[in-house]
């Protein structure tokens, strides 16, 4: 199930960096996974493909906040 954008907002940026590095290698082993027909869940990779997008989103948000403030 994908994750809301306001519960990547409420974690911190060193955790969120945390955890978009994190998606990035699920979503690089399910890509494996599915390149060599072990994925059942193909439709995950789409979800975790935005998930990141979403963190990666609100982190660069994060990001401008707090070198204008």
């Amino acid at each position: 199930m994908p994750t809301k954008s306001t519960e990547f907002r409420e974690m911190a940026a060193d955790s969120l960096a945390a955890k978009v590095k994190e998606m990035e290698a699920q979503f690089f082993n399910n890509q494996m996974q599915a390149g060599m027909g072990k994925l059942e869940n193909t439709a995950g990779l789409r979800h975790l493909r935005r998930d990141i997008a979403r963190a990666r989103t609100v982190l660069s948000e994060k990001a401008r906040t707090s070198t204008s403030v």
